[in-house]
């Protein structure tokens, strides 16, 4: 799970969003992506799939370019 967390940390420093955008674009809320970001509690299922597909999609571009 904290390779997750730490790959979505950083999509989000390469697509320089915020929390907050981060959150919108996952559909939870900005308090929830800080607490992942901070160890403090771990996504439910449903968002770590989010988590892993939005990865995933960068990933894929990285590869693609």
């Amino acid at each position: 799970m904290n390779n997750l967390i730490k790959q979505l940390e950083e999509y989000r420093l390469k697509n320089r969003l915020t929390q907050e955008e981060l959150a919108q674009l996952l559909g939870v809320s900005c308090v929830s992506v800080n607490k992942w970001l901070n160890n403090h509690t771990r996504p439910q299922k449903l968002q770590v799939y989010q988590i892993e597909q939005l990865v995933k999609s960068q990933a894929e571009k990285t590869v693609n370019h």
